[in-house]
């Protein structure tokens, strides 16, 4: 909401009624008779997760999935308790919901396997994500390999910097890289909870587009520290900044290590 603000308040001003659901950082919630949020920032939180509440459970495995995508793994798995799933269901739901995050990131459409608009429709036209991966084994297949192929890329990056506490990567300007930045993020932050990454890469701006993840075991300060740049946002645990000029690598950088030291 606080990165759209400015399209929020011309909606309104035009009576257009608006549902707003989000878990990102919001600042002040304008008052208005057209608006109805549904607000929340915890760190254990997506909006997958707030949906679910909102619709009383009614695909609550969906939302598995989602919270799943998000790297809500905790939060995942609380939700998926009452659907008595056995661990092969509740792996293949994590697989899937990291998949379709993996596949809603590039710098551009023609960087992903699959139009996220596309894709979306298929995925919707099931009441369960069990059943997709059943009835839709080959369109699953793709996502698991191309990611797993993308990820296999990745593990071969250095850090540009590192120290106990934060470590930032720079990634080349080709599609994999653009694929793999969320996902690979979030790969980073689980096997190391107790520090922060950031992933770097060229946008189409001239600039560098940046993708912050806070410790795990520290859920906090991401968009605070993002914040600081004029085109950052996110929320506790993630965040991001969608240009950052090349001569401000080195501010970022200082930034960021003394953000998480």
């Amino acid at each position: 909401m606080n990165t759209n603000r400015a399209a929020l308040l011309n909606l309104l001003k035009s009576q257009i009624t608006i549902f707003y659901a989000d878990h990102h950082f919001c600042g002040d919630i304008p008052l208005h008779s057209c608006l109805t949020t549904l607000i929340d920032t915890d760190a254990s939180i997506c909006t997958s997760l707030l949906i679910n509440n909102y619709v009383h459970q009614r695909f609550s495995a969906w939302a598995v999935v989602g919270a799943f995508g998000d790297n809500l793994v905790e939060s995942a798995r609380t939700a998926a308790k009452p659907l008595c799933l056995t661990n092969d269901q509740l792996q293949k739901l994590q697989q899937l919901g990291i998949c379709i995050n993996y596949n809603a990131y590039g710098s551009k459409l023609d960087d992903l396997h699959f139009a996220p608009d596309v894709l979306y429709r298929i995925l919707a036209r099931y009441p369960s994500p069990l059943d997709f991966i059943v009835e839709q084994d080959e369109l699953y297949l793709q996502l698991l390999t191309a990611y797993a192929d993308d990820i296999h890329y990745a593990e071969t990056l250095k850090p540009e910097f590192n120290s106990p506490h934060a470590a930032v990567f720079m990634l080349p300007n080709e599609k994999w890289a653009h694929r793999v930045t969320g996902v690979w993020a979030n790969e980073l932050a689980n096997r190391n909870p107790d520090m922060a990454h950031a992933l770097i890469m060229d946008n189409q701006q001239g600039g560098y587009q940046v993708s912050v993840r806070a410790p795990l075991n520290n859920k906090t300060g991401a968009v605070e520290l993002c914040d600081k740049f004029s085109t950052g946002g996110g929320r506790k645990a993630a965040a991001g900044i969608n240009h950052l000029e090349k001569g401000q690598l080195s501010e970022f950088i200082q930034a960021f290590s003394l953000h998480y030291h």
